[in-house]
């Protein structure tokens, strides 16, 4: 692991979903004490912090994505004091803690904007985007929300609508006020103060809105209009990606300065210049020390498309740094997404690990990966996630990939929890893949050691990459001077000709000839180089 103020960079970050970790209290919901029994599990795969999700109070219209007290802890999830021997624990793990921060918008319940939409002249009037309706009633520009229909919410009491990128119970900051600024600013110092190493920054693009309010026009690319949810059809050219979010991240970042070996990643999402925000928001040494990328979460599992955004983020910010991940909590599973381009699901969860842990940048494991989990199959009536409720059945929304951590094949609940029903439902698939039932040659014992791998090598954390031309469907790269990385993304085997000499260090269906190198179904190698 890197040392010092950079420890971040090619570290290695395991993202618990406190929700669906461990739930020590028996009420069928994930706590913090229940993630403090289960700390030793993520200490043992070798990573080198975990990042929780929300655990603020919230009235979790959005599952704690909808804050309405920056500074305390949710009693679903335990108390400050739990939080704090949390954090105590990690460290003693060796593990750094990085939490959500939630800085775009908040919830309908937060104090400040029940005062805000009293009146608009109150003290926080201007905390949060207001707008005039249009002289026939209707919203004042075209904006959508991701969740469906208009982006702008009445409000009666003010005769105005407010703004929400997400839900209308979570409206957006106006970060054009400096005062909400400096409150926000104070609200990570809070947690800086309390030993937390770094933030994952939710939708970090979203933060500042066109003062303009400017119509966003049709999205050009030619899936848009097919898209499920409307949202997906403009180009949010003034809804987000402000440029003047770059000057609120300096203050951020100039904020986190002031606290020894800190870091924050932001998450960068959007249809049309992702990679471009990620190397902007990244560049220099005075906004985020890393982007969290959405790049790898979709269908695409092919070289061309690992390729290419691997080199244009480092080709478009030569001096920024990505955060990669194949999963986390609002998309389908990886193993789940992918399984077409595989032989069986142990190999390709095994490949996908391999792979993933050799990319340039740092890197985001979800729960459950090392497990070689897929999404749980569940019915409307156990739909808890707004996006799965409102787009049933063409979108069946994000509770797939949350239902709870499996620790014990033959436990009530897989060992999750010891009550009569869970928040959400635990299902045989699932709990067939406990962690009690990963033996020597599973998916959990693979992960250990490529993780042991990439702590071993510095190539694999910080060693540039140098992209190999092989036919398709193989991937290889060399990591530095040192390693030669090539894999099959393919269910069918494949030979190729090896451009150099390698010493096998890691592998899977693979077999070293004299120049050639045959791969099975998800065969790979990981070779030093002669």
């Amino acid at each position: 692991m890197a040392n010092g103020q950079e420890w971040w960079r090619g570290s290695v970050t395991y993202q618990i979903y406190p929700r669906s970790f461990m739930d020590a209290d028996g009420d069928g919901i994930g706590d913090l004490k229940g993630i403090a029994q289960r700390l030793d599990h993520v200490a043992s795969l070798g990573v080198d912090a975990i990042w929780l999700s929300p655990v603020f109070p919230s009235p979790m219209a959005d599952m704690g994505y909808d804050v309405s007290d920056y500074t305390d802890i949710d009693p679903t999830f335990g108390t400050l004091e739990d939080f704090d021997a949390l954090v105590d624990k990690a460290h003693a793990l060796g593990l750094k803690v990085i939490i959500d921060q939630v800085l775009s918008h908040a919830s309908d319940q937060h104090p400040y904007f029940t005062e805000s939409r009293q009146s608009r002249d109150n003290p926080k009037a201007d905390w949060f985007v207001w707008a005039d309706p249009k002289p026939d009633g209707t919203p004042p520009n075209n904006w959508l929300a991701i969740f469906g229909g208009s982006s702008w919410e009445w409000d009666a009491r003010r005769r105005q609508y407010y703004f929400h990128n997400f839900l209308r119970e979570q409206p957006d900051w106006n970060f054009h006020n400096p005062e909400v600024q400096d409150y926000l600013l104070d609200c990570v110092r809070f947690w800086l103060d309390r030993g937390v190493d770094g933030f994952r920054l939710d939708t970090v693009n979203f933060y500042v809105h066109d003062q303009l309010l400017r119509d966003n026009a049709a999205n050009p690319l030619p899936w848009a209009q097919e898209a499920v949810r409307p949202f997906e059809m403009q180009y949010t050219l003034f809804s987000k990606n402000r440029p003047e979010n770059i000057a609120f991240l300096e203050r951020l970042r100039a904020l986190l300065d002031e606290y020894e070996g800190r870091t924050m990643v932001g998450e960068v999402g959007d249809s049309h210049h992702s990679i471009d925000l990620m190397g902007e928001y990244t560049s220099g040494s005075n906004r985020l020390h890393m982007a969290y990328s959405f790049e790898l979460l979709g269908p695409d599992f092919s070289p061309k498309h690992f390729r290419s955004r691997i080199e244009a983020f480092f080709k478009g910010a030569p001096d920024g740094w990505p955060c990669w991940a194949f999963s986390n909590h609002d998309v389908p599973r990886h193993v789940g997404r992918w399984l077409e381009h595989a032989g069986d699901q142990e190999a390709l969860a095994k490949q996908a690990a391999a792979l993933l842990l050799s990319f340039e940048g740092s890197i985001c494991i979800y729960q459950g990966e090392e497990l070689g989990q897929v999404d749980t199959v569940l019915s409307f009536e156990e739909l808890t996630d707004p996006e799965g409720i409102n787009f049933w059945p063409e979108k069946t929304g994000r509770d797939g990939c949350r239902t709870p951590m499996i620790w014990e094949a033959n436990a009530p609940n897989g060992g999750f929890s010891i009550a009569n029903k869970t928040w959400l439902p635990v299902k045989p698939p699932q709990q067939a893949r406990a962690v009690s039932a990963q033996g020597e040659n599973s998916v959990l014992a693979f992960y250990r050691a490529m993780l042991a791998l990439r702590r071993a090598e510095p190539d694999l954390r910080l060693g540039n990459t140098g992209f190999v031309d092989f036919p398709e469907p193989v991937l290889g790269f060399q990591r530095g001077d040192s390693l030669m990385c090539i894999y099959n993304l393919s269910p069918e085997p494949v030979t190729v000709d090896l451009p150099s000499r390698i010493t096998p260090v890691l592998e899977q269906a693979a077999e070293v000839g004299d120049g050639s190198l045959s791969l099975g179904p998800n065969g790979f190698v990981i070779g030093r180089l002669a």
